[in-house]
């Protein structure tokens, strides 16, 4: 190709992306001249969900500028936190974050989940029509034009799954509120509305309880309440508004 030559640096948070033998600092990319910047940082591999400025030659560019012969482009994180357009702020869960979302529902936030595979198009779909950050470690997922907005979940363990996400967007956390298998309201319920879903033992000794609008789950201060609770002090401890 003999199209214009451009100088890339790629922040280092977005490094995990490009391939190694691009990584070490400024390196030289041969562009055709037609191609958006957008499409060129993607060719690196750097889904657009994860870039905030894009920055040529000092002044910063949309994602359609064209770069020219000798321009110099840094690629540069998203700022946290992230303001995403729209109300309120909702998200979508793709097959492999289970853990996850049930985390993000036990602190209150709007998370929806697929259990089963549905594949890319409709998960993209499903974030465009409900408007719902599409949160997942699938890179190419984050690569559909048709996602509404999407982020790179960057670690396997869930107790830094769930910092980074809080991390970036800051939602709004009301404990407690809402159901962790459906992601319905919680609503308070009386021992006789959830007396099918009771053993015997917390019929005798648990008076206070929950019941989903959606699903009909029932809630109560259980044998794993000490934990739930763990995860919540520390959360609203760290990104409580």
């Amino acid at each position: 190709m003999n199209g214009p030559e451009i100088q890339v640096d790629v922040a280092p948070g977005l490094t995990l992306f490009v391939p190694r033998v691009r990584r070490a600092g400024p390196t030289a990319l041969r562009v055709d001249g037609k191609a958006t910047l957008g499409h060129v940082v993607e060719s690196l591999g750097v889904p657009l969900t994860e870039v905030g400025a894009l920055v040529v030659d000092g002044r910063e560019v949309a994602a359609g500028h064209v770069p020219a012969d000798g321009e110099s482009v840094t690629v540069r994180p998203v700022e946290r936190p992230q303001r995403v357009p729209g109300a309120p702020l909702r998200f979508l869960l793709d097959v492999h974050l289970g853990t996850l979302a049930r985390r993000l529902r036990l602190l209150g936030v709007d998370a929806a989940y697929e259990s089963t595979d549905i594949g890319d198009p409709a998960l993209a779909a499903r974030s465009a029509a409900e408007r719902r950050v599409l949160l997942s470690r699938d890179r190419g997922l984050l690569h559909r034009r048709e996602l509404w907005a999407g982020a790179f979940v960057y670690s396997t363990a869930p107790d830094a799954q769930l910092d980074d996400v809080l991390d970036r967007f800051r939602p709004e956390l009301t404990p407690w509120t809402r159901c962790t298998a459906c992601n319905g309201p919680l609503r308070p319920a009386t021992k006789a509305e959830v007396a099918d879903q009771l053993a015997g033992g917390t019929r005798r000794t648990v008076d206070v309880f929950a019941r989903c609008g959606d699903c009909g789950r029932a809630y109560w201060k259980g044998a794993h309440h000490e934990q739930l609770e763990t995860i919540v002090t520390r959360a609203l401890a760290q990104f409580a508004r």
